[in-house]
This record gives structure tokens, sequence and C-alpha cells, in this order.
């Protein structure tokens, strides 16, 4: 079963008279260990995909399918523990607790998603970041870690629940070729060995050759 599908996804805002499709009639099968590179210029539809393929946005029409849930008629309720348990995030912002240590942003995914056992998610916290090569700094604040390594910590949290999909969004964006190529084979190296579905975001060329498949977008329309 595809870790994806999306039939005929439509995305469109209003804006006063004028309707702005964000996203046309996409169509896309992501396998459930392929790892697909989105590419396309600002304002493409490349992160409106990426939201409702995990949950953050709903469609205006058309069919979203992620592994075995068909969320496209889920409540916000349904969406909410959907996102937790079956989709990891890795933001363009990375987003972690500026007032957590770096095993509490990792555990934080796991205890939001309800895996209370304290004692196994902190080991489960303690593996992942000792894989990502940050196990001495397990307990140093976001602004205790470098720029790439504060990124490791969100690829991390994004792993802690075993999720089908990860969603990236721009991991290399405010990084240099060097960090940038650190970090795709970081996630690329993680994603295989899981054999997790990946669907990375980026306008950076560069890395679209860590991804298995390269899918274009412009204006809402995917091509490959």
């Amino acid at each position: 079963m595809p870790a994806l599908q999306l039939e005929n996804v439509r995305k469109t805002y209003q804006s006063g008279d004028t309707e702005i499709v964000a996203l046309d009639s996409a169509n896309l099968t992501v396998p459930d260990d392929e790892i697909l590179a989105l590419v396309g210029p600002s304002g493409s539809g490349k992160t409106t995909l990426l939201s409702i393929a995990g949950g953050l946005l709903s469609p205006t029409d058309g069919a979203v399918i992620v592994g075995e849930h068909d969320i496209t008629e889920y409540s916000a309720k349904e969406l909410t523990k959907f996102r937790r348990e079956e989709v990891g995030f890795v933001f363009q912002t990375v987003n972690l607790v500026p007032f957590l240590t770096a095993r509490e942003n990792v555990m934080i995914a796991a205890e939001l998603g309800g895996h209370a056992n304290e004692k196994a998610t902190r080991a489960r916290a303690d593996q992942l970041l000792e894989e990502l090569g940050l196990g001495r700094r397990t307990n140093n604040l976001p602004a205790q870690l470098s720029g790439g390594e504060r990124q490791r910590v969100a690829i991390g949290r994004a792993l802690m629940n075993e999720p089908k999909l990860i969603l990236v969004d721009e991991p290399t964006s405010a990084l240099d070729t060097q960090l940038g190529n650190q970090v795709m084979e970081l996630i690329v190296g993680e994603v295989k060995r899981r054999a997790t579905a990946a669907i990375i975001v980026t306008h950076d060329t560069r890395m679209t050759h860590y991804a298995d498949r390269t899918v274009n977008i412009l204006d809402g329309k995917l091509a490959a």
C-alpha cells in the first residue's frame, strides 16, 4: 500500500471576488519506501501540498490517503491524532522548544502522542540522538546547539513515533552547501534505514540527487 495518495486534490482560497488556486488537480502516489523531492519556486504550491499530505490543511476537493487512512473527511480531533501518530514533520524553522533540552524536545513527540512510559520514551530519545551524533548533547538547550545540531534534533523528533510518512520543508535553505549535504545525508540515511516514505520540499536543486524521484510543481500544477 502506498504511503501517500493524492487524488485530484485541489486547494483554493477566496481573495475578495477572486479565487486563488494554490493546488490544481494534483495526483501523486508515493510508495512506502520512496524519497520524493518536490521542487518549485516560491508560491508554486509546495508547502500547500505538504500541509495537505500531513493533515495540516484540508483540500477543497479531492482525496488524501496516507497509508490506511483516508483523511479527507477527518474531523479536527481525528486529524490531530493522525498527525501525532502517523506523520513526522521537519519544518524549515526547526521549531524546537527553547526551554527544553535536546532529549526533551525529542521526547515531546511521544508525550503528545500519548505514549506515557517515560522510561521507554527517554531511552528511545537517547537512542535516536546517539544515532544522529548528538549523544553528548542530550542535555543541551537549543541555544547551546549549532544550526546543524538543531536540525538533527528536529529530525530525531520527527522519527520518534516511527511514522509512516516524513514531511520535510526546505531543510537546507539556511545552510551552506557542506552542512546542507550533511543534513540531507542524515535524513536520507534515517529514512532508508526505516524503509519509510518521505517528501522533501526544496527549491535547492543541489539537493535533489538525494531523492529517488523528483516532481516539479509550478502554479499549483504537478509535473514529473
